[in-house]
């Protein structure tokens, strides 16, 4: 098709324990038959339409009933235009139109067939049509972790203060408005909703009419291309806003959620939780649902909606599952669609992806978006087993002990009279009571197997919860199968004494106390009696002080892939890491996403979905304190400040394999922590910060060999209108990263003074070279008064001929106690 590029990648959710099916669209392509495609037109949208740049004076904290008066009118226009296309080209045919872009994009979606398809990309007003893609769905202690409590939240008021006046827009699964995380009934004083957010609360199944309040100030449901394709059920899939899955309220409780809101699961308080910008306003704009994912053109239209709607900060916990085709990966139509709403004054997060641990594994690509990566924290819940032998073995579970010394019963030895072992061959998951005999297992211990059927939730703890406590048992144990040896057991609530044994040769110990114990019948070899016992430690207190942060296997890692064939890019992914394993959130009690939370108002969820909304809401005190920020500005005092050591001062090391990954650790590099751990306190007091404009985002993408037409087509902009073009390694980025180096290469950075004080600040500058590069920084030592900017020359040499990274650091170090770190990576060297 002339003019027109069929693409197909799938979003996930950045979420380690999900499961979801992929729907294959691939029939849609036939000639005859209708699907989706979405269609950009050549003028620009009403972001664009005021000219190259703007001062996302929208998104400033501020704006006027003029401006979004003039947005309304330029709107309307734009879908009149839409409308007359289709009536025009379609004429007395069948299609029907989704959405009309405006905003971010201009353009629509529409269910026509391919032939359709043709003639509207045959026009010279339109510039591309593409398929549309399938997408899928990819805290109680971090808060003090990340040193909130004394350090980011008093400098703005403290906690009832902090993030105030500030709109977080959500783009995942929804929300359920009725959790305590979200309300406005709230001790203090007023708490307004910003007048220039102009979104509406959608009244739907679940969303009855109140549900929006002053915290939770919106929420829309974006469904239209899941129900062209008749794959969304609206009595299953909670056609409205609300959270079918747990994921959406889980992220954005992390990001926002109230400060001191008790944590009760299984009948265990755990502590108070709060969001990292308890003050903030959630903005909810659902497009996954928890049956199918969901689609791009409604990802694309929720985005759309959100920057019209005037949030400050956008919130994505997913990611493409595969690199997006094209010649380069920044060119696809979610990404371009966020570009315009960072030339709007919005700043976007994105979950890096949990592909790891392997190199070029990232699933965020573009400079403009902001990329974070998962670690660990400091608090774990330890729980242990006392055997009979006086063995203490540790294990993991949110459990209560028992009193005292119980007999020990496996599973296959508890079976009631008519089953064996070969009628349930997955009887030791203990997922079944009516397998085992309960005159066996009262009052006793059950010891079952955890295989690798647990790990991919055919099989769930919640489920043998049922089991233990339909046989009455005293408590459960589980121990590791070979099956799923290797693999980190997560801290799953029971409501009965319980432990989950998380090392194999633990587990092999467990058995061969039991199995010695045992007394069989000499004749048959039946066994008649057990003279194993133990007593369940209890495990619902944490433990603190461990080393963290650490960069989880999971998360995904760089070098940044600029197409998809193996090039890289030389943009540094991710821009940070962040707490992504075991984080505490709010959940929908009716949320499927995870199995043993089922029913739960707190969930304890792993995952680089986890890890973007800690930077979001620190992205709103930053917001809060810095109005009229740049996102590129928000980016540089978070990336800056990044804190390059674990707590106790030591490197901070990332796991390399998915097995044993504790075994496989090494010191992190900017791959694995892209600028390093994000450090809240420092991050709102940077010093100096580069900034970027949308007119150098574009100079780069005109830059890419045969971009021209692609960028015209989601911009409405021609490359002709810059005049020079600009490298990835050129872009004010506060890293440089240079996939290779050919000889000598000359990059500038200009940094700028924000500094509260009115006093001159004097930096000296010093640097770490790559392995196999020289490094020369101009001028070595300035003075930069506050508003003023300062060039920086920083020449790179390639001394020997490598293939292999090299990493190194750049650190600008001012007299008035700020330090601006700067990560360099070269790839490829080649001395000439």
């Amino acid at each position: 098709m002339e003019g027109s590029s069929l693409v197909r990648f799938v979003f996930v959710l950045c979420l380690v324990s999900s499961s979801v099916l992929c729907l294959d669209d691939s029939d849609n392509n036939s000639t005859a038959s209708s699907a989706v495609y979405i269609v950009t037109l050549k003028d620009p949208p009403c972001v664009h339409s005021s000219g190259r740049e703007t001062d996302g004076s929208k998104h400033g904290l501020a704006s006027t009933s003029s401006q979004i008066y003039r947005t309304l009118n330029r709107s309307a226009s734009i879908i009149r235009v839409h409308d007359s296309l289709l009536r025009n080209v379609l004429r007395k045919e069948n299609y029907i139109k989704l959405y009309s872009y405006h905003y971010l994009l201009n353009g629509f979606s529409a269910v026509i067939t391919r032939k359709q398809a043709d003639r509207l990309a045959a026009r010279k007003e339109v510039h591309n049509v593409v398929l549309d893609f399938p997408v899928e769905k990819a805290t109680t202690h971090t808060p003090q972790f990340l040193g909130l409590p004394r350090g980011a939240w008093p400098r703005e008021g403290g906690s009832e203060y902090a993030g105030e006046g500030v709109v977080i827009g959500f783009i995942d699964t929804g929300i359920d408005p009725t959790h305590p995380s979200f309300s406005d009934q709230i001790s203090g004083r007023s708490y307004p909703v910003p007048p220039r957010f102009t979104g509406v609360c959608e009244v739907a199944t679940g969303f009855p009419p109140g549900s929006c309040n002053r915290k939770l100030v919106g929420a829309r449901h974006f469904a239209e291309s899941a129900l062209s394709r008749g794959v969304l059920n609206s009595s299953q899939d909670d056609a409205s806003p609300f959270d079918g899955d747990g994921h959406g309220t889980h992220t954005a409780s992390i990001a926002a959620a109230n400060h001191g809101v008790p944590v009760v699961v299984s009948g265990h308080h755990l502590g108070n939780a709060s969001g990292m910008a308890p003050r903030a306003h959630v903005a909810i704009y659902k497009a996954l649902y928890k049956r199918f994912g969901g689609f791009a053109a409604d990802i694309i239209a929720a985005i759309d909606q959100a920057a019209q709607d005037g949030v400050d900060i956008i919130n994505l916990s997913i990611t493409p599952n595969r690199r997006p085709p094209g010649i380069a990966t920044f060119l696809n139509p979610i990404d371009m669609a966020l570009l315009s709403a960072v030339k709007a004054g919005i700043f976007v997060v994105q979950a890096a992806g949990n592909t790891g641990p392997a190199p070029k594994s990232m699933s965020s690509f573009s400079p403009w978006i902001f990329t974070v990566g998962a670690t660990s924290h400091d608090r774990v819940y330890t729980n242990s087993i006392v055997l009979g032998n006086n063995l203490t073995i540790s294990g993991a579970g949110l459990a209560s002990g028992t009193r005292t010394m119980h007999k020990l019963v496996l599973a296959a030895h508890a079976l009631s009279n008519g089953t064996t072992v070969m009628d349930a061959i997955y009887v030791g998951e203990c997922q079944d009571s009516s397998s085992f005999d309960q005159k066996l297992v009262q009052g006793k211990i059950l010891v079952c197997s955890y295989t690798v059927r647990f790990i991919l939730g055919v099989s769930t703890i919640k489920q043998a919860l049922v089991t233990a406590k339909n046989l009455t048992a005293a408590g459960l144990v589980f121990y590791m199968d070979p099956s799923a040896a290797g693999f980190q057991m997560s801290s799953t609530p029971m409501d009965i004494p319980g432990i989950l044994i998380s090392s194999s040769q633990d587990s092999q110990a467990l058995l061969r106390y039991y199995n010695t114990s045992l007394s069989r019948d000499n004749a048959s070899g039946k066994i008649v009696s057990s003279a194993s016992v133990a007593r369940i430690v209890g495990g619902m207190k944490p433990t603190y002080g461990i080393t963290a942060p650490k960069v989880m296997y999971f998360s995904a890692r760089g070098p940044d892939p600029e197409d998809d064939s193996f090039e890289n890019a030389d943009v540094m992914k991710p821009n940070l890491v962040a707490p992504g394993n075991s984080i505490w959130g709010a959940w929908s009690p009716l949320g499927i996403g995870t199995k043993d939370f089922q029913g739960e108002r707190f969930a304890m969820e792993s995952g680089t979905s986890m890890s973007a909304p800690h930077v979001t809401g620190i992205a709103a005190l930053i917001k809060q304190k810095f109005p009229h920020f740049t996102p590129a500005a928000i980016g540089s005092a978070l990336s800056t400040t990044a804190s390059l050591s674990d707590r106790k001062g030591e490197r901070i090391m990332a796991q390399r394999t998915v097995l044993n990954p504790d075994v496989s650790q090494t010191p992190a590099t900017p791959f694995d922590m892209g600028s390093g751990f994000v450090n809240a306190t420092a991050a709102l007091d940077p010093g100096l910060i580069f900034d970027i404009g949308y007119n150098e985002y574009m100079k780069f993408l005109c830059s890419i060999n045969g971009s021209s037409p692609v960028v015209l087509n989601y911009t409405g902009e021609s490359c002709s209108a810059y005049n020079t073009s600009l490298a990835a390694s050129d872009l004010n980025l506060p890293s440089v990263t240079i996939a290779k180096l050919v000889g000598t290469r000359t990059v500038l950075r200009w940094v700028t003074n924000i500094a509260a004080t009115v006093t001159n600040e004097t930096y000296t500058v010093g640097w770490t070279a790559p392995d196999s590069v020289s490094v020369k920084v101009s001028p070595a030592k300035f003075t930069i008064g506050k508003g003023q900017t300062r060039v920086l020359s920083l020449v790179f040499r390639a001394i020997k001929n490598v293939t292999t990274a090299s990493f190194g650091r750049i650190g600008l170090f001012g007299n008035r106690g700020h330090v601006v770190n700067i990560p360099v990576t070269v790839i490829y060297k080649v001395a000439v």
